[in-house]
């Protein structure tokens, strides 16, 4: 299946892979100092410009990358969710963001959850990891929620080699028998 022809639906989303249309909503997204804390930090538009192309580069090179996150109501661009894995990172990783705006409405856990049934389903992942700082309440609950466990600390490649991480995650197994409690 052609990178352009992946679209994975939810009762209130569309996942699919980013690009140039969703450049607005994600330097906006980039921009905010709340939701980039754990995230990278705050990105100008020069350097959302270049992490969207690293983004849409993933997809072309791996096969895969985070979705950008649609509302299907609106069509609205409000995050960022999925399987990454680039170069030097300790594990195939499902990772999520999403705008200040749309937190605390439950897209995270709809999206996190399709994502992980892709990375398992689609992408034969037998482990998924979730690189999170320890001071991020909300992943660290998100996380608890998708069952996964803490499996200590962690280290991230260079440039985010100095941030303090754990491996949170769960094997495919585990992961077949969690989602479950969300269908």
């Amino acid at each position: 299946m052609a990178v352009d022809d992946i679209r994975v639906e939810t009762d209130r989303l569309i996942l699919r892979p980013p690009n140039a249309e969703d450049f607005e909503a994600w330097a906006a997204f980039q921009k905010d100092a709340e939701t980039m804390t754990y995230i990278g930090g705050v990105k100008s538009r020069p350097e959302s410009w270049r992490v969207l192309c690293a983004m849409v580069g993933a997809w072309r090179v791996r096969g895969y990358a985070m979705f950008s996150v649609i509302l299907k109501e609106s069509g609205q661009w409000i995050g960022r969710i999925g399987p990454w894995y680039p170069e030097g990172w300790p594990g195939r990783e499902v990772g999520w963001a999403i705008a200040p705006d749309h937190a605390g409405k439950g897209f995270a856990l709809e999206a996190a959850v399709a994502s992980m049934d892709y990375a398992v389903d689609t992408l034969g992942w037998t482990d998924i990891c979730h690189t999170i700082d320890p001071a991020n309440l909300a992943s660290i609950r998100l996380a608890e929620r998708l069952g996964s466990t803490n499996r200590g600390p962690t280290r991230l490649p260079e440039p985010f080699h100095d941030a303090r991480v754990d491996d949170w995650g769960q094997s495919r197994d585990q992961w077949v028998e969690n989602r479950r409690k969300f269908q």
